[in-house]
């Protein structure tokens, strides 16, 4: 099936228009929440209190995953997209009250922390849900799509928050304006989920035991086994570990200087960013199908990691502007392409029953390893970012995480060569 085919298909289309709303939402909402943060002056924010707010909107999902992947392998999908995202527009509407009434630390980043895990949750839920509207041999060119355009969605919804935040102002009252019409974008991702045929999106069978909390308890557990048990979801994940752990690092890197040394920099500066990572990942989604059947996942996967290296290495190490943005364009990329090809993995080769599952350990473990990155590098990092040593780091993570993959998947092959189609 090819991409118009499946795009004309009213089922993938709604879906997709799910997530666009969602996303769009989602990208409105950490851009506004980051301008009134980090670069409002009515408030302070060095390199540690930047780190609390990266947890904020990393950490909630590796803290209710494992229980919301058992939960997306017991509900119906329909109704979890529905009311999750009704449920994100009133905590968007909360933030928004908390921001404009001057509130900050533990209260902000709780409200904060509850928004972005239902925001989790939801896109969790968006991508189990695909297998059941596109034929199989369609699923990574669908998800490539789908992926890539929800991103892209989110970088505008990020641009439309900088430039609203033009006409209202960088203060408390014009960030809470901000943060609060991001609310629009979880309201009509429920009206427009609220049109799928019940059961439609799954789960088609149910293994789970007859009690809930039992079920929802064990969700950690049986995610890990099931992606254990898959050698391509195995390997996968250690290419994302290291992929994580070193954008965590340059993200930091990149609001500081910002910050501080680059000139013209601010939110202006972290939205050009922005638009030449979403083009990095427009051009991802584009390419990775093809390069797959090309070069086989393998290939791939290694292929990104080194390219992300190299950028990293040599693009952003001089620190200066047009490099940088270069540089956001080929690691939010490579990137892009790692997680299309651990998502195809995951939905291709995991049963329906444990993909919510996998899913949520997917989040829990990377959102776990890119705050834990970020932590670190804030203790180290100078105020206006000039720090070749963490650039390097994170280079090295990258060529690391190459190795690493490239022996799991060695090791899988020689111990289980029954599964030749999940390695690529």
């Amino acid at each position: 099936m090819t991409t118009r085919a499946f795009v004309r298909d009213r089922d993938f289309r709604r879906l997709l228009f799910t997530r666009f709303s969602a996303h769009w939402g989602n990208g409105m909402y950490q851009a506004g929440l980051t301008g009134a943060v980090l670069f409002n002056p009515e408030r302070a924010a060095d390199a540690l209190a930047m780190a609390g707010g990266f947890a904020a909107l990393l950490l909630p999902y590796s803290i209710v995953g494992p229980f919301a992947g058992a939960l997306l392998d017991r509900w119906d999908r329909r109704k979890v997209l529905i009311f999750a995202n009704l449920l994100r527009s009133l905590t968007v509407l909360a933030t928004a009250v908390a921001v404009g009434t001057g509130a900050a630390g533990f209260g902000l980043f709780s409200l904060a922390l509850v928004s972005e895990g239902i925001s989790r949750f939801i896109g969790s839920g968006l991508s189990a849900s695909l297998p059941h509207v596109v034929e199989e041999k369609s699923v990574l060119a669908a998800n490539a799509f789908a992926a890539t355009w929800g991103s892209v969605l989110a970088v505008v919804g990020a641009g439309c928050a900088i430039g609203l935040r033009a006409l209202t102002g960088a203060d408390d009252a014009g960030s809470a304006w901000v943060t609060a019409v991001a609310a629009l974008g979880g309201l009509g991702a429920a009206i427009i989920a609220s049109g799928f045929a019940r059961g439609l999106l799954g789960p088609s069978t149910v293994d789970e035991p007859s009690n809930p909390v039992l079920a929802v308890a064990r969700g950690l557990s049986d995610g890990a086994k099931a992606a254990w048990r898959t050698p391509s979801v195995t390997a996968g994940f250690i290419a994302l570990f290291a992929h994580r752990a070193s954008f965590g690092i340059s993200l930091l890197v990149t609001v500081l200087l910002m910050r501080g040394h680059f000139a013209g920099g601010g939110m202006t500066g972290l939205g050009q960013m922005a638009a030449f990572g979403g083009a990095g990942i427009l051009v991802a989604g584009l390419l990775t199908a093809r390069l797959i059947r090309r070069f086989g996942r393998v290939r791939v996967v290694v292929g990104a990691l080194v390219l992300a290296a190299a950028a990293q290495a040599g693009l952003g190490l001089p620190m200066l502007v047009p490099t940088a943005l270069l540089a956001a364009f080929l690691v939010t990329g490579a990137g892009q392409v790692l997680k299309l090809c651990v998502d195809s993995s995951v939905q291709l080769d995991v049963a329906d029953e444990a993909r919510g599952r996998v899913f949520s350990l997917y989040d829990t473990l990377f959102n776990i390893t890119q705050v834990a990155a970020v932590s670190l590098a804030a203790t180290v990092v100078p105020g206006d970012g000039r720090s070749p040593g963490l650039l390097l780091t994170a280079t090295v993570f990258y060529l690391v995480g190459a190795v690493g993959y490239l022996l799991a998947v060695r090791k899988r092959r020689r111990s289980d060569t029954a599964t030749p189609l999940a390695l690529g």
